[in-house]
């Protein structure tokens, strides 16, 4: 009689049966899923440019807007992690990267993406005003709608002014300065 095993609970059963699928999908692959994700992940700051102004291009918006939005996030660091628990270049929270299919905060190109789409519903949501979509970027689309524009939080409004700073830089053909 072979000894009874503590029974896998219900939720690790799924997880183990979900990632048997994936690692079956990734087997037949010509390069191995970990040197795809490794290749990801080593995008340097110097691509980071080119990755959002990509970005921005998919989802329609201004890519010295979406760069200056980067910038001020997490300095172009695709491995920034905030006090707050956002994570990435574009410095997205768990709850948004889940919602926008972000897997990896931490891949500059599915961070980039997310981060684009995401100001774009911002931007969309508030015709366009880009002061009240990267409040709500920050604060929350929420937090703008409660107090009818930018919020009163000191963080909030120091992020709009940082980022449409840098933006201003941008356009006007100035080197924005180096990030903090």
């Amino acid at each position: 009689m072979r000894p009874l095993l503590p029974p896998i609970p219900c939720g690790l059963a799924r997880v183990a049966a979900r990632i048997a699928q994936i690692k079956a999908r990734f087997r037949d692959l010509p390069c191995r899923f970990p040197a795809a994700l490794a290749s990801a992940r080593a995008s340097t700051p110097a691509d980071l440019p080119e990755i959002i102004a990509a970005a921005a291009a998919r989802h329609r918006v201004d890519p010295d807007l979406l760069l200056a939005l980067a910038q001020v996030e997490s300095g172009l660091r695709p491995d920034a992690v905030s006090p707050a628990g956002a994570r990435g270049v574009m410095q997205l929270m768990p709850d948004t990267a889940r919602r926008f299919a972000l897997a990896d905060p931490f891949d500059p190109w599915g961070s980039a993406d997310a981060g684009a789409r995401y100001l774009r519903e911002q931007l969309d949501r508030f015709d366009g005003d880009i002061a009240l979509a990267l409040a709500a970027y920050n604060a929350g689309p929420a937090a703008v709608a409660r107090f009818g524009g930018i919020p009163p939080y000191r963080e909030t409004r120091a992020f709009v002014s940082r980022v449409l700073t840098r933006l201003r830089t941008r356009t006007e053909g100035a080197q924005p300065p180096p990030p903090r």
